[in-house]
């Protein structure tokens, strides 16, 4: 069974950073790579950024230039680095395993969500 554990999350105040982490038990041979979801309350979960294992990352434009995604292979964790963050990031973030098809990132293993709540 593949499983994922985030941590990093807390509480910081707008423009403060957070760096989240996600370790991976096991790379299945269909996951070329990984990538980081949130979803906050009434919201639809929503991709923030991926990353393949050559380390070629995309991100949603509500967080480019604001937030990093980066990987350690030989540990198999991915990390989220987010600065300059905003109230509107609160949200739950999930860690994931899965696939590029090209450009096109599908999560096929989730971890359990770490929480990440910023203030005014």
């Amino acid at each position: 069974q593949v499983q994922l554990a985030e941590s990093g999350g807390g509480l910081v105040q707008a423009g403060g950073s957070l760096r989240l982490s996600c370790v991976v038990s096991r790379r299945t041979f269909s996951s070329n790579g990984m990538g980081w979801f949130r979803q906050a309350p009434g919201k639809e979960r929503e991709f923030v950024a991926g990353i393949t294992w050559s380390a070629s990352s995309t991100y949603a434009d509500s967080v480019k230039g604001r937030f990093t995604i980066s990987r350690d292979n030989a540990k198999n964790t991915v990390y989220l680095q987010m600065n300059s963050l905003k109230p509107e990031d609160t949200a739950l973030y999930y860690c994931t395993s899965g696939h590029y098809s090209g450009r096109n990132y599908e999560a096929d293993y989730w971890g359990q969500g770490t929480q990440v709540t910023v203030s005014s």
